[in-house]
């Protein structure tokens, strides 16, 4: 039931809030289902805001069969919380964990030299040594740099020493421009940075959300993206039909030029990543 596509496909959900979205998502994984995903990661909020919200979609993938991956941030926690963690993943079945320094919650300050995990290498490394090789540890990367990088050689040492504690594979921000994926990929391997690097895919469905999600991580969305979706107004099908183009065709450019695979941005839906895959013909 967990046999991968010829042509791997991984998808990211986020922990409802309500019963409501609770119900929801789990009618939206079980079509996503038919992609028959490599895994499904959730994610983690500040300092883990929402984790038991996390591991309790996590079990449900686990629970449906399939491969489910939390997200793992390590902002403000100590080597004995992670420990303790890391064996409840490994008590609930998961192989996979999506490790991340995470976002400073509100309040916090900044990152001090007294904190047990300053940055996200330091997570993997504390993994690696904890569970050997129990866990594939996927990582992020920023095509467009990081937004808190200091430049774009400083964010790209970040994730090579990332890679060289002990990460298996990365997943990417998501962006619009394939050729910052491929410069950063390039520029990646020329440090001796070899491990898969997959795209992570944001479908648009609307123009507010996308543009603020973008603006917000520092994701560059092409002026005359930016400019189509603003002339749609409210007109959510023309958004929808443009968006649709607009990502199958950045998908497609990924494929042909040998990307490891695709990571779907789900949020929590179905119908806009099923959509695409089957203009792109996966699995298959």
């Amino acid at each position: 039931m967990t046999s991968s596509p010829s042509f791997p496909l991984s998808l990211e959900f986020f922990p409802p809030k309500t019963p409501e979205g609770t119900a929801k998502l789990a009618i939206a994984r079980q079509e996503l289902y038919a992609l028959n995903p490599q895994f499904c990661s959730v994610t983690y909020g500040a300092g883990g805001s929402t984790q038991d919200g996390t591991l309790t979609a996590v079990q449900a993938i686990l629970d449906e069969g399939r491969q489910g991956a939390s997200h793992f941030t390590c902002v403000g926690a100590t080597r004995e919380s992670v420990r303790e963690r890391l064996a409840q993943f490994r008590a609930m079945g998961m192989r996979r964990i999506v490790a991340l320094r995470g976002d400073l919650p509100s309040g916090y300050g900044q990152v001090g030299a007294g904190d047990s995990f300053r940055y996200a290498s330091d997570l993997v490394a504390f993994i690696r040594a904890e569970t050997g090789d129990h866990f594939h540890i996927e990582v992020a990367a920023y095509p467009e740099m990081h937004p808190q990088a200091k430049s774009p050689q400083a964010d790209l040492q970040a994730y090579a020493a990332k890679a060289q504690a002990g990460a298996d594979s990365a997943i990417t921000q998501f962006f619009f421009n394939a050729d910052a994926y491929f410069r950063f990929v390039d520029d990646s391997r020329a440090l001796g940075v070899d491990i898969p690097v997959v795209p992570g895919i944001m479908p648009i469905t609307n123009s507010s959300g996308i543009l603020r999600f973008a603006d917000g991580c520092g994701a560059e969305v092409p002026r005359w993206v930016r400019l189509r979706l603003q002339s749609f107004g409210d007109d959510s099908a023309s958004i929808r039909a443009f968006g649709l183009d607009v990502v199958t065709a950045l998908c497609e450019r990924l494929r042909s030029q040998g990307v490891p695979g695709l990571h779907f941005y789900t949020m929590n839906t179905s119908a806009t990543v099923l959509e695409i895959c089957r203009r792109l013909g996966l699995p298959g």
